[in-house]
Parts: C-alpha cells; sequence; structure tokens
C-alpha cells in the first residue's frame, strides 16, 4: 500500500547568489509543462544533486554542502523549497540537508534503513510525495551500494518520467558495494551488497520504461563507480543496451564484475558517512572561525602542514615538512585520501582571496573542524626549497635512479613508461613509505604532474634525509599519451 506524505510549507524565504545550469523537461505532447528538473554539478567531486519544482513547490534530491545555490534557484524560481531527499548516507561528500532542514524548516525524507540521527521522515518503498496535484516523487528501495540507497522516481500524471537513482544505478554502471567494510561493517558485506545491487537492477529498474530519464548522484571520475559515461543524463532504455548491469546473464558474472579493480577508497569516506548520518552543522559559520595565522605558533614544529599553492610555487618555497596538495579539480578529494579525520593540520595558501574558496571545498568533505589555522605565503618564512630535476642527467644515467610512479597499478600496467620502475599509486604511498629505497636518487612520475608532486612533498616530509626529485611535466617527454 502506498503512504502519501503531505508537506506543509515552510516558514523561511531568502535568497543567496549562486549559478548552476537548468535542465529543462519538456513533454511531447503540445501541451504546457507541469514540471521542471535542475541538475546542479559538482565537477570536483563529480556530484550531481537535483531540484524538482511543480506548482512552485520545490524538493531537493541529494544537496552538496553548501545550501546557497539551491536557495538562490527557489528564489529566481518564484518557488518554495517544501523537502529535502536524501537516496542514502553518502561516503564521497557531506551534504546541508540538516542545515536546509533548520533555516527552511522543511523535512528531510530519507530510508529507515539509514538509521539517521537528525530529524527526519522515513520514506521507502511505494512512499508517495505529492508537489502538485499532476506530479508526485515515488520511493523504491534500491539496495546494493549500500542497504539504505533508494532511488526516487518522478510521476506526473500517474507515468513514470524520471528516475533519480543516488549512487545505486549510475550510467555506464553501478556504485560501488564495497564502501561499507570500510565504515566499520563487515566485510562480507561487499559481496552480499553485491548481490543485492544485481536484484535491484532487475527487480527495481528493470521494470521501468525505456523512455523513462535516469539522473545519477554521480558521474565520470566518482570514487562511488567505476569505468563511468561522461554524460550527465540518460534514459532506463539507454542503459538497458550499454549498461553490463543489465547485461549480466548471471548473478555470479555481475557480481565477480562488479567486485573487480575498484579504485582505493580515501579514508575519508567513513568519516562523511557518520557526518551525514548526524547531520552536518552549517557550514559557513564554521569557517569564519578559523584563525588567520602569520605564522605557526611556537612549540609545535611537528604539526601537519598543507600547502595548497601550486607545485611550482611550493618547489620555489615552502616550510619544512609541509606536503603539497595544489589547488586544483579533486584536490579536496586527494586530501581526504592523504589526511586522516583525526589529524589536524594547518593549512597554506597564496593571498587573501585564496582562503574563503580553498575552506570551502576542505567543508566539501566535513573537514573544516580539522583546520588549526590558516596561513598566507609569506617568502620571510617559505625558505625551504625543493631540488630540480634535471632532465639531461636523467636520461644519460637512468640507472643511477630509482624510478617511482604513483598512477593507479592499471594505469601503470595499461601504459608503462619506464623499464625499470616502483609503482606506488599515490592513494597508497603513505602506508608504504617505508619500502622505498633511499640510497639512490627518487625520481616521482604521474601522467601529468600532479600527483607526482603531492607524492614528493609527502616522501620529502617523512624521508628528510631523501633526495627527491619530481619529474613533473617532464613525463610528456617519455610518452605519447600522459593525461
Amino acid at each position: 500500500m502506498r503512504r502519501r506524505l503531505f508537506i506543509r510549507q515552510s516558514l523561511f524565504a531568502f535568497a543567496i547568489a549562486g549559478t548552476n545550469k537548468i535542465l529543462s523537461c519538456t513533454s511531447t505532447e503540445a501541451k504546457p509543462v507541469d514540471y521542471e528538473i535542475k541538475q546542479f554539478e559538482d565537477e570536483g567531486l563529480s556530484h550531481f544533486s537535483y531540484a524538482i519544482e511543480a506548482g512552485k513547490k520545490l524538493v531537493l534530491i541529494d544537496p552538496s554542502r553548501d545550501p546557497q545555490p539551491y536557495y538562490d534557484y527557489a528564489a529566481a524560481r518564484g518557488a518554495e523549497i517544501i523537502a529535502v531527499i536524501e537516496t542514502h548516507t553518502h561516503a564521497d561528500f557531506v551534504s546541508a540537508h540538516l542545515q536546509i532542514h533548520q533555516e527552511r524548516n522543511v523535512p528531510v525524507l530519507i530510508s529507515k534503513l539509514a538509521k539517521a540521527t537528525y530529524p527526519h521522515q522515513p520514506f521507502d518503498e511505494s512512499d508517495l510525495l505529492s508537489i502538485s496535484d499532476k506530479v508526485s516523487l515515488r520511493a523504491i528501495n534500491t539496495p546494493g551500494h549500500s542497504s539504505d540507497s533508494l532511488s526516487v522516481v518522478l510521476e506526473v500524471d500517474g507515468n513514470d518520467v524520471a528516475v533519480f537513482t543516488g549512487d545505486a544505478l549510475l550510467l555506464g554502471g553501478v556504485g560501488r558495494p564495497d564502501l561499507r567494510e570500510y565504515s566499520g561493517e563487515a566485510a562480507s558485506q561487499r559481496e552480499y551488497l553485491a548481490k543485492q545491487m544485481y536484484e535491484t537492477i532487475h527487480n527495481k529498474y528493470s521494470p521501468l520504461a525505456d523512455d523513462v530519464l535516469v539522473y545519477p548522484a554521480h558521474g565520470a571520475g566518482s570514487l562511488c563507480g567505476n569505468g563511468l559515461s561522461e554524460a550527465k543524463v540518460s534514459t532506463i532504455g539507454h542503459e538497458r543496451k550499454n549498461n553490463f548491469a543489465f547485461q549480466s546473464t548471471t548473478e555470479d558474472a555481475f557480481v565477480t564484475r562488479l567486485l573487480l579493480d575498484q579504485p582505493d577508497v580515501p579514508v575519508y569516506f567513513p568519516f562523511a558517512v557518520e557526518v551525514n548520518r548526524d547531520g552536518a552543522q552549517p557550514l559557513l559559520p564554521a569557517l569564519s572561525t578559523l584563525a588567520r595565522l602569520s605564522a605557526i605558533p611556537r612549540g609545535e614544529p611537528q604539526s601537519l602542514i598543507v600547502d595548497t599553492r601550486s607545485a611550482e610555487q611550493f618547489r620555489a618555497g615552502h616550510l619544512p615538512g609541509a606536503i603539497n596538495i595544489p589547488d586544483r579539480r579533486k584536490s579536496e578529494t586527494w586530501l581526504g585520501t592523504l589526511v586522516a579525520p583525526d589529524e589536524p593540520f594547518y593549512l597554506i595558501v597564496e593571498d587573501q582571496a585564496s582562503i574563503q574558496p580553498r575552506l570551502e571545498k576542505i567543508g566539501k568533505i566535513g573537514y573544516e573542524a580539522l583546520v588549526k589555522g590558516v596561513l598566507i605565503y609569506d617568502e620571510q618564512q617559505f625558505d625551504q626549497k625543493s631540488a630540480t630535476f634535471d632532465t639531461t642527467d636523467f636520461k644519460a644515467n637512468p640507472t643511477q635512479y630509482l624510478i617511482l610512479d604513483v598512477r593507479s597499478e592499471e594505469e601503470a600496467k595499461a601504459k608503462p613508461v619506464f623499464a625499470e620502475t616502483k609503482v606506488i599509486p599515490l592513494s597508497r604511498l603513505k602506508e608504504q613509505l617505508d619500502s622505498i629505497n633511499t640510497d639512490k636518487p627518487i625520481a616521482v612520475h604521474c601522467a601529468s604532474g600532479y600527483r607526482s608532486a603531492v607524492a614528493t612533498s609527502l616522501i620529502k616530509k617523512h624521508k628528510p634525509e631523501a633526495q627527491v626529485l619530481d619529474i613533473g611535466e617532464n613525463i610528456k617527454q617519455y610518452g605519447d599519451d600522459h593525461t
């Protein structure tokens, strides 16, 4: 039996500026459009979130940490946010669901299986949320990525139009089932969840019509899936023809394929799950309390220092023992991979204008509380310089170097660059530093220079006696395709 949920209007209305692209949904018939879908994209985390509007009422699905773009969109549309739906407790980013609940006085809907501790309303199989007299959202439980995963079907005049699949059905693949073992659950869960995903694909998604639109919570590059399409929206029909999950003939074949060669899991994932289960506090007030420092306090020379300036700036001068995680796309993921949730750190930026955007990135993974203070680059303090990679000597005497490849094992195997190479993916480097011999100069490379810059600084921090050289962008001289 369907349980229909009725949401009273919220009491708050205000707007904050933000920008995002709109995806308009149009009917195939010549009649007024009854609803509107907007897709928000966070490229750094390959995260999609959504606003569904009908009758000047708006429901958010899987919002990111910053609620401002959603508020702005609602104000621009003259619509009111009436609910937030979470498809599961996310591992790769921290959501603003609790903040939106507090600021807009609207309910958060999530599966009862999520065991959320913040104020929420259960939303499970066949439950309906009415947005207007013609438009409703229907819950279907879709376990596999996690036991609490649900998808949201958009119904218009009783017809299925779209499905918001969270991390369950992704474009070209499905959500990985091995994250919960890193969140304190049994390792055997990965095979159990993989089997659940097989049932979900064939019993929950397959019955949907081919023309039903598919809107996932993640796209290509997300660590919640593997080998995903670059597309941002698809259809059930397209996925039925092109997604391996629909084509696996047996459960065993599906499970084997799904568990094969999954990427390493960043250490912050279990932490983010717990933050989302409890609900994160508002971000901007938390950032406003962080201290802006002129120097690291005396007595803390061993403190962890994360320098977010470019690799070139870092090599020219940095604080001793700092690790370099340059601010680029996915830098927040690398921060959450190399810095554990129990490791407070000082943050280095290049100028005043960089402070707020860097902190907001850190807040996306819930790490703002780890920042002990922010320092702006000062040439007088940053007197440690990195050794320069000598291309000529390296080409003449390659055997005199230990060559360290910090790409993934799959990349290193598919596109080997040097004959004699030690491969340690950057995601595992911190745990395998003791295996690196420092008798020779260590020449570090990746595919473009980003990961090698991070790795070089990490090795130097933990092995200050080593001569560590970043091949950097010079790697492009040794192969045809380094991306």
